[in-house]
């Protein structure tokens, strides 16, 4: 099968790392890296043996077949809607976009024009989110994501910065429609909400309660998810799922007994698994784990959330 030209819009933090995973996919040549900082773009590009640019323009002309997006959030329509219109797949890092009509306008180009949107959502590729089952609906959900200030991601607040992953994995396991929200927050450190909790209601009963903050002394990332029939305890951290559930036998007369297993994954690559899911969309045609909807529908509720908070 022939190689699928790929490029890296973005070199910083997590843009190079985009680099290192596509020059490594046997099914993928990294033809480009690409950064407004000259440096930066030739640092990343010369490590791989790709080319160095600092404008992603002249990559419009049909010589590149997938890129990744990997600017700040304020740039991911008008650069990802240029990719699309030029029939480029792309992987575009979370959130999708800023607003939500920015997000309809993605996935209608990448509709008419036949190609892959995925969204960045790299959470959904933990080895613990990928082996949780989908055996029993959630009737209760909490989670919390923790983490020490880090001046990196502040350009947004801690809704679309932490807990929109939560978001997006707890709107995939409950597959409902959002009837109601309740939230608060505090700034600490910042101009914008350092803090926040969130109550979401959905329409067939579930509730989820959504912690997320920027102001930690420790770093946690937790889920829990309470079933008719089962209890589970997932740890993003430390890649552990834990299922407690009802077995056949009994504990006393009339009371079932509680079968625990513990499941510890290895240490994976997320990001790898992420990029090489968004090669075989392409390869495959099928439709990816987080597509341009899913993100929609996440970056959608955050917004929700983001409002009642009193953020921009």
């Amino acid at each position: 099968m022939k190689k699928l030209r790929c490029a890296v819009i973005g070199t910083g933090y997590l843009g190079k790392f985009h680099a290192e995973k596509y020059a490594a996919l046997p099914d993928c040549e990294l033809v480009a890296v690409v950064d407004v900082n000259p440096v930066a773009a030739s640092s990343v590009a010369d490590k791989h043996g790709a080319q160095a640019l600092t404008d992603y323009h002249s990559l419009l002309d049909g010589s590149i077949d997938a890129v990744s997006i990997v600017v700040p959030t304020t740039l991911h329509h008008r650069v990802t809607k240029d990719f699309l219109a030029a029939g480029v797949h792309v992987l575009v890092e979370k959130p999708i976009t800023v607003t939500v009509a920015e997000a309809d306008e993605l996935i209608a180009l990448a509709e008419a024009n036949k190609v892959v949107l995925q969204v960045g959502h790299l959470e959904r590729f933990n080895p613990a989110v990928l082996g949780l089952d989908k055996d029993e609906k959630p009737l209760f959900i909490e989670s919390h994501r923790l983490a020490p200030f880090n001046p990196r991601a502040n350009d947004v607040s801690v809704v679309l910065d932490l807990m929109i992953h939560d978001i997006d994995i707890i709107l995939a396991l409950v597959d409902s429609e959002v009837e109601r929200i309740d939230a608060s927050g505090t700034a600490v450190l910042t101009q914008g909400t350092d803090i926040a909790n969130a109550r979401l209601l959905f329409k067939n009963g579930c509730v989820a309660n959504v912690t997320a903050s920027r102001i930690s002394m420790k770093l946690e990332r937790k889920m829990r998810l309470f079933r008719p029939s089962s209890y589970i305890a997932v740890d993003f951290q430390n890649r552990t799922l834990t299922k407690h559930r009802t077995g056949t036998k009994e504990m006393f007369p009339g009371i079932p007994e509680i079968e625990t297993e513990e499941s510890v994954f290895e240490s994976g690559d997320a990001l790898l698994a992420e990029i090489a899911h968004f090669v075989n969309c392409i390869q495959t045609g099928s439709t990816p784990l987080v597509s341009g909807e899913a993100g929609r529908r996440a970056l959608a509720t955050a917004i929700r959330i983001t409002a009642l908070l009193g953020d921009k």
